[in-house]
């Protein structure tokens, strides 16, 4: 099964060809679509790293030093 990671890795390159592609289609120059297909690949990646970046779901590892621990005199 294909997860979110798997398609932000498809989408990249997409992206970049297939937006310059249209924007230079569009009417625009190369040389000034190539920048607007990049764009879109640069906040495809800066999503996947900073909005819904990778956790790692492990348990936390405990420290070197005790946990404090509070004794009641009642």
């Amino acid at each position: 099964m294909t997860g979110y990671y798997d398609l932000i890795l498809g989408l990249i390159p997409l992206a970049l060809i297939g937006v310059t592609g249209a924007v230079s289609a569009a009417g625009l120059s190369l040389a000034a679509a190539v920048p607007v297909g990049a764009t879109v690949s640069v906040l495809l990646i800066g999503h996947a790293l900073f909005v819904n970046g990778p956790v790692d779901n492990s348990p936390e590892s405990t420290s070197a030093a005790p946990a404090l621990q509070t004794n009641s005199a009642d």
